[in-house]
């Protein structure tokens, strides 16, 4: 056997395995952290939305939505839904009138540390169960995670 047949084959497994085991990981967080935490989930577009404002204080729905690979009419009947709620703030742009800048609430703010509380308390007590080898195999591959999120994201 070549080495050049066995790379194509490790990619194949390594592909197979993170497509059946990270939604599944998702899935179980998602699920635990609506069991034990007070205030119904939002749909995932929404909470998308809010973490994109998280990180991108001050966004425009454009920007918002090309970050998220949205229709920026789907983005702004979020935005909508979610500034009746409550959870988002839109600043009228200062120069164009057109534009508005997005900001979260303080509400929606604490809501969202307290779920990454909740889903970071979850996987730690998750992680207490596993090796010494196997939580050091995590920590190696968070870097590689991470760049591998952003290859699919950005489509290579």
């Amino acid at each position: 056997m070549s080495d050049h047949s066995a790379l194509p084959r490790r990619t194949d497994r390594v592909a197979s395995g993170l497509a059946a085991c990270l939604p599944a990981l998702h899935r179980a967080l998602e699920r635990r952290v609506a069991r034990e935490y007070h205030v119904p989930k939002p749909p995932e577009a929404q909470l998308a939305l809010l973490r994109y404002v998280e990180g991108h204080d001050g966004a425009t729905v454009r920007e918002a939505a090309e970050a998220l690979q949205m229709k920026p009419n789907n983005v702004s009947a979020l935005v909508s839904l979610l500034t009746e709620q409550g959870e988002l703030e839109r600043r009228q742009d200062g120069a164009d009138k057109r534009v508005a800048h997005l900001h979260l609430t303080a509400t929606s703010r604490r809501r969202i540390a307290e779920v990454r509380e909740l889903e970071a308390g979850v996987l730690a007590e998750a992680l207490r169960a596993l090796t010494d080898g196997e939580l050091d195999a995590l920590g190696s591959a968070l870097s590689a995670l991470g760049s591998l999120e952003r290859a699919v994201r950005d489509g290579g």
